[in-house]
């Protein structure tokens, strides 16, 4: 008949055993040892206290009392030092380090992972598609010793690998590779589409194709503008970022520029005369409000290209439209009388 139990190892009471309490309380004393096992630190010296019950793990290179009992658990009663040999996979709760530490049938080692989990919900319930689900006021990644990196990686160019931004779980913004290997971000654009407001491309090309941008003028004949008037625009050659003609200005010479969003605007004005009269052309905002122009000329040579340009501050909604003084004939159209205008901000 065996005189221990095949896996903790604990003492029977054998037939005719003279003095049986002495197994008994020993297989007592060992299930108070290994029930529940809460070690107060894992080391390689003894403490110089110990209080009575307390049980230690043995670390690697023991000394003094603990010599030669590497990876034993250690209890101090009764006066001394009694042993337990753990078996692999056992756990025990490290009161001074404050976590969690297993037996990996040599010695104590930190418990670190508990092996490849299909899904993991902190504060929130994982799903199919989002395995890792966090609810928290703020997630932290911070380096160990030096660097930190955040990886994202996708199969191929057609696939994504990008950061969305959502409020009450609708998509407002995204960032990242999506559905090529150019860098880009983008905003929803509120009828459930996506705009690039920048993009990157893999030579380094950076892009703005919603930058609010246009080249306008008025397709007319050759006219004498009226001193106080204004002349507006009829025709673009491109126009982008939301740039758009708007009502007919007063007096009905042609339309407003209008401005899609707040921004500080690189404008370019060109006039071309042809009269020697004296003018001066200003670019107004509103109608009224002059914020830059060619100043006054007189006696300009016939047919030359007057320019000024200049950086202005324009609200979105506001328009433009060219304003007039002087009596010269001015030549409307495309590379003649016309403003370039692109946000800088």
């Amino acid at each position: 008949m065996q005189e221990q139990t095949a896996r903790l190892g604990l003492p029977y009471i054998l037939p005719s055993q003279a003095q049986k309490h002495v197994s008994h309380n020993e297989g007592l004393d060992a299930l108070d040892m290994m029930v529940q096992l809460v070690l107060e630190d894992v080391g390689d010296a003894p403490p110089p206290a110990p209080a009575d019950g307390a049980c230690y793990g043995v670390a690697t290179a023991p000394t003094a009392g603990w010599g030669g009992m590497a990876g034993r658990v250690a209890q101090w009663r009764d006066g001394g030092w009694h042993f337990l040999q753990p078996k692999a996979g056992w756990l025990a709760w490290c009161v001074l380090q404050q976590r969690l530490h297993v037996h990996d049938g040599i010695g104590w080692q930190p418990f670190t992972q508990i092996g490849n989990l299909p899904a993991l919900g902190i504060n929130a319930a994982p799903d199919e598609t989002n395995r890792l689900s966090l609810s928290a006021p703020a997630s932290l990644f911070s380096h160990q010793g030096s660097d930190h990196r955040l990886k994202i990686n996708k199969a191929g160019p057609g696939d994504t690998a990008s950061l969305i931004f959502q409020s009450a779980w609708n998509g407002l913004a995204e960032m990242g590779l999506a559905g090529n290997d150019s860098f880009a971000i983008k905003v929803a654009d509120g009828s459930g589409g996506w705009r690039t407001a920048l993009g990157i491309e893999p030579s380094g090309h950076v892009a703005t194709p919603h930058r609010p941008a246009a080249r306008a003028w008025l397709s007319s004949p050759t006219m004498a503008p009226a001193t106080g008037s204004l002349t507006g625009f009829t025709d673009t050659e491109f126009s982008t970022g939301g740039f758009m003609l708007g009502a007919p200005v007063p007096g009905d010479s042609g339309n407003r520029l209008v401005a899609p969003a707040s921004a500080l605007y690189l404008m370019c004005l060109s006039v071309v005369p042809t009269s020697q009269n004296p003018f001066q052309v200003q670019v107004a905002v509103n109608g009224t409000t002059p914020v830059l122009g060619t100043g006054l000329q007189s006696g300009a040579p016939i047919g030359r290209k007057i320019c000024a340009c200049g950086i202005v501050s324009i609200a979105r909604d506001e328009w433009i439209a060219l304003q007039h003084q002087g009596s010269a004939t001015l030549e409307f159209g495309f590379n003649s009388t016309e403003l370039s205008i692109v946000a800088l901000t």
